[in-house]
């Protein structure tokens, strides 16, 4: 099956998990523990689409409980904004209630946010498969930004369980992840 059909495919399956709320459950106390002792006071993510898990309420009571803690640099989220030109992201903060647009692909991005540059990103995954690398939607916009990116950030996937791709081959510009977390657990690194 080539990745095309197979990414409509597992979107398609995503849409219709009958117990998708309950995945996301899951995959929100998965993070929460996964993120508990990490020093990283600057995390990316994205805005969720076509079914995909939602990170962002786990990382604003992040980004609040280290308010909490009184931390000397305050916890920053930062969501991708488009760079047409060189086909890469850019993080820009983002935070409940703050300004929106919506972006050349219709998703929503922060308007007229500082840039920041995460230490820690997590990835979207329409699937992913052993090595820790990732099945995206195509465009390339994460291995080009991941290329580029320095320091480079620790890179994360969120996916559900049903996106495993045993017999995912990587391409040579696919650059794998540091970690792979879906509802049942850590599944990248094997540990």
């Amino acid at each position: 099956m080539d990745k095309k059909t197979l990414r409509q495919q597992l979107i398609e399956e995503r849409l219709n998990l009958p117990d998708r709320l309950a995945r996301a459950d899951m995959l929100q106390r998965v993070m929460r523990i996964w993120l508990f002792d990490r020093p990283d006071t600057v995390i990316g993510a994205y805005w969720p689409i076509k079914g995909e898990f939602d990170p962002l309420p786990v990382l604003h009571r992040w980004k609040e409980d280290g308010e909490l803690l009184d931390e000397p640099q305050r916890r920053r989220i930062g969501l991708p904004v488009v760079d047409k030109a060189h086909k890469t992201l850019t993080f820009h903060a983002w935070y409940p209630g703050c300004p929106m647009e919506e972006d050349a692909y219709g998703i929503p991005k922060p308007k007229d946010t500082e840039v920041v540059v995460p230490t820690l990103l997590f990835v979207p995954c329409v699937g992913y498969g052993p090595g820790g690398f990732r099945l995206g939607y195509g465009g390339g916009f994460y291995d080009r930004t991941l290329a580029t990116l320095q320091p480079k950030p620790v890179t994360a996937g969120l996916g559900f369980t049903h996106g495993f791709l045993p017999d995912l081959m990587p391409e040579p510009h696919d650059m794998p992840l540091d970690a792979l977390l879906n509802d049942n657990g850590v599944v990248w690194p094997m540990s």
